[in-house]
């Protein structure tokens, strides 16, 4: 999808930013979406690491049985 918009679209998309928000509110936005997105991944993170464990805890309990 990104990949359609090009360089003239994503340039006029900053400047729709700009525009509404102004160049002070920018700095502010960007860092509380960039600790947002970090946030996410530390989540996304834990869960995967989270079902990896249950697996092998799964798997060992399973080897035991037999």
């Amino acid at each position: 999808m990104l990949s359609t918009i090009g360089i003239p679209g994503l340039i006029l998309i900053l400047v729709i930013t700009l525009i509404i928000f102004g160049p002070k509110k920018l700095p502010e936005i960007g860092k509380a979406t960039g600790q947002t997105l970090k946030e996410f991944k530390h989540s996304a993170r834990e869960l995967t690491n989270e079902e990896a464990d249950d697996v092998k805890k799964v798997e060992s309990n399973d080897q035991s049985v037999k």
